[in-house]
């Protein structure tokens, strides 16, 4: 049985390796120490900290689970790497909504690296799945949450994911 690979930047793997490392040497050995600590004030059944801290325990080690499952099945792609005028992956898309004249800018990346707020659009988003392998001067409709849209391809270039912020 194949493993579903999970593609990702540079980027996106490099935060998840940080998350990884923060979760082993910072939010683990804390959660330890509440638990001990609340352990130290008595009756466990009423002991809300306790509670509380146990309640974390669960949250951190499912997270690190987690993180060490999309690390380990994930497929690195680096858009500088990249080339041609087709839209994949990793590409950096300037387009025109036909409809309002606005002109908006997306990079296609992982699922866990998404950010609308930085123009960072899931590989699996309506956006994304309407855009992959359009070339500029194509024109890609999208049936989104708010209705049918359409956009032009303005130019598709790969970046580098070296000045990303989340």
């Amino acid at each position: 049985m194949a493993v579903e690979r999970h593609p990702m930047t540079p980027f996106g793997y490099q935060q998840l390796k940080a998350e990884l490392k923060k979760i082993r040497e910072i939010d683990k050995p804390a959660n330890v120490a509440a638990i001990e600590e609340a352990r130290a004030h008595g009756d466990l059944s009423e002991n809300a900290e306790y509670t509380y801290a146990k309640e974390q325990q669960g949250f951190i080690y499912g997270r690190e689970k987690e993180v060490e499952a999309l690390i380990a099945t994930a497929e690195v792609i680096d858009p500088t790497t990249l080339s041609g005028d087709r839209i994949v992956f990793g590409a950096t898309v300037h387009l025109l909504d036909v409809d309002t004249d606005e002109e908006t800018t997306y990079t296609i990346v992982g699922e866990n690296e998404a950010d609308s707020k930085h123009g960072r659009i899931s590989v699996v988003s309506p956006i994304a799945r309407a855009l992959i392998g359009k070339r500029t001067g194509d024109e890609a409709i999208v049936n989104a949450p708010k209705g049918r849209r359409t956009f032009e391809v303005l130019s598709v270039e790969f970046l580098s994911t070296d000045t990303w912020q989340f």
